[in-house]
């Protein structure tokens, strides 16, 4: 199983680390589905177990321009090849969008014949859905 975001903020690029910026919620919700204290581990710790648990994390861009971490506001953004994961990753059978933004790219995904679900965004911009909510469909979506 893959999880693609859009494009790590820059509390992520400053650290070097996915999903860095306190208030998003993705190692919450991931931990909490996968019944690991992601949140309390160090980078590498978490990395690891979300690993083990057959689950890996990719942005569907390379690279962009962007004022902010807001996805509204990237620009001229280089996408990954994301055509490639059928060669690197055989056992690959599940692409979940984590946001909107990310869906962008989803008929990609859905021609490379894995099943591609779009998820509630982590990110603290995303208010509109409470934490429950989303934990919910998080873990509906990433059950195997």
């Amino acid at each position: 199983m893959l999880i693609l975001g859009s494009f790590p903020s820059t509390a992520s690029l400053a650290a070097q680390q996915y999903y860095a910026h306190p208030q998003n919620q993705f190692w919450r919700i991931l931990g909490a589905v996968i019944e690991q204290p992601l949140q309390e581990m160090d980078y590498a710790a978490r990395i690891a177990t979300v690993q083990a648990a057959g689950i890996a994390i990719w942005d569907v861009y390379a690279s962009c321009e962007r004022e902010g971490s807001l996805d509204a506001a990237i620009r001229d953004a280089r996408p990954n090849d994301l055509a490639m994961l059928q060669k690197l990753a055989l056992a690959l059978r599940r692409i979940c969008f984590n946001g909107r933004m990310a869906a962008r790219r989803i008929r990609e995904v859905e021609a490379l014949g894995c099943e591609a679900l779009v998820l509630p965004s982590t990110s603290p911009a995303h208010a509109g859905m409470s934490f429950v909510e989303k934990l919910a469909r998080w873990r509906a979506a990433l059950q195997p």
